[in-house]
């Protein structure tokens, strides 16, 4: 199986989350939001569906 690159955001998971939601009824607020974004993505990481990339992230500064 040929591996390719996925950006996953927590933020637009958080907005899918809302949409879908609100769509079925619910009415989530904003901290609820983040916290289902943060499950999703660490669920994603358990099952090895993505890996974490910390790029974006500065290096520890040594000395």
């Amino acid at each position: 199986m040929e591996e390719m690159e996925v950006v996953i955001d927590t933020e637009e998971i958080a907005e899918f989350f809302f949409s879908e939601l609100t769509r079925r009824g619910y009415i989530p607020g904003a901290e609820e939001l983040e916290v289902l974004a943060d499950i999703m993505f660490d669920y994603l990481l358990v099952k090895c569906i993505i890996d974490e990339n910390m790029e974006d992230e500065q290096p520890p500064l040594n000395g």
